[in-house]
């Protein structure tokens, strides 16, 4: 079974598929991730990304479902994926659907839930570490990261950008969740990170684990 994560920034979305895909031994697939391994390849589609990306424009959705069909050929096809951070729009999640078909994989959708309201209180207080790019909470005091560097906090995470980031969620990707409807597991994204995990662990044990 794979599994395609949704949340909107601050749900705790990618450290929460971390701990999913290690739980279940699952393959992760982040967009930004193998735009930059592909870009290092001297394969032909990673030229073909690189040539993208050098030019600063948008990789094209069709080029991304490519990315998509090389990542699946690259694993053991009993492998399961867990999808973070795709899909974005409506358009991305009916090729993405349409691949996912073809190959015979079966899918559900997992939406972790937050509020607006609490979202931009946790971006708007977390920080960053600069080389390993853990994101610790509020809660958490220290100075540096547990790798040892120092933590900080992004220049995007200001109230205004993220209000920015927080409408396009709202406005592209929760059309998208809509397509996922009779497929979707929705889970309380609002207590700790701790409860968040076991909840969701709970949840997706009877899938993954019956």
């Amino acid at each position: 079974m794979d599994f395609i994560f949704f949340g909107m920034q601050g749900s705790g979305k990618g450290t929460l598929g971390k701990a999913v895909a290690e739980r279940y031994g699952m393959q992760i697939f982040e967009t930004g991730n193998e735009l930059r391994k592909l870009s290092h390849e001297e394969s032909e589609l990673g030229q073909k990304v690189k040539s993208i990306v050098e030019a600063g424009n948008l990789v094209p959705n069709e080029v991304v479902m490519e990315i998509v069909e090389n990542f699946m050929d690259s694993i053991d096809p009993n492998s399961p994926i867990l999808f973070d951070g795709i899909p974005r729009k409506v358009t991305q999640a009916k090729n993405l659907n349409e691949v996912l078909d073809k190959h015979n994989r079966e899918y559900k959708a997992v939406l972790l839930e937050l509020s607006e309201e609490s979202a931009l209180k946790r971006l708007t207080t977390r920080r960053i570490c600069k080389t390993c790019k853990a994101v610790y909470p509020a809660t958490y005091t220290e100075e540096n990261c547990k790798c040892g560097d120092t933590l900080t906090t992004r220049s995007d995470d200001n109230p205004e950008a993220i209000k920015t980031r927080l409408q396009a969620f709202q406005e592209e990707t929760v059309p998208a969740i809509e397509m996922y409807k009779d497929k979707l597991i929705t889970i309380d994204g609002e207590p700790s990170i701790e409860d968040v995990q076991t909840n969701t662990f709970e949840i997706l044990d009877k899938i993954m684990l019956d």
